[in-house]
């Protein structure tokens, strides 16, 4: 029994939670930003590059010509899809670039925290019972 008494009590800590509570919205976060990134930063690249689709960039390794990537693969072609490579550094990109601005938004409201007044502190606990004992004497 103590086994699975130490791996309940292990995976129950508050840094275990918290991983996969990170895990969890980190993986939706990717979703966001996969969608950000295929909806709307690359039609706004391919009108740049005169509406190139990275995806469908490859290069044939066995020396034929494919007018489509789908046309390589169905002709069983080994193929370097190096546009998708191009794809995964514009995602890397974006996603950094969101982390970047989540931390920083993060540390501005600590500093933001940090800065304001504190609350005025009421009387200590010993100024609380010397004037009870104050009292006291009095009576």
């Amino acid at each position: 029994m103590g086994f699975f008494k130490d791996f309940k009590s292990f995976l129950l800590k508050g840094d275990i939670i918290a991983l996969a509570t990170a895990v969890v919205i980190g993986g939706a976060f990717n979703k966001i930003v996969g969608s950000v990134v295929a909806d709307i930063i690359m039609p706004i690249v391919g009108i740049i590059t005169g509406g190139t689709d990275f995806t469908q960039k490859f290069i044939s390794l066995d020396g034929s010509s494919y007018d489509t990537l789908a046309a390589a693969q169905e002709a069983g072609a080994a193929v370097m899809t190096y546009g998708n490579l191009i794809q995964a550094i514009i995602n890397f990109i974006i996603v950094g670039l969101f982390i970047f601005i989540v931390l920083k938004a993060y540390e501005k409201s600590k500093k933001k925290e940090e800065e304001a007044p504190a609350a005025p502190a009421g009387p200590t606990q010993e100024e609380l019972l010397a004037e009870i004992r104050d009292l006291l004497k009095k009576q």
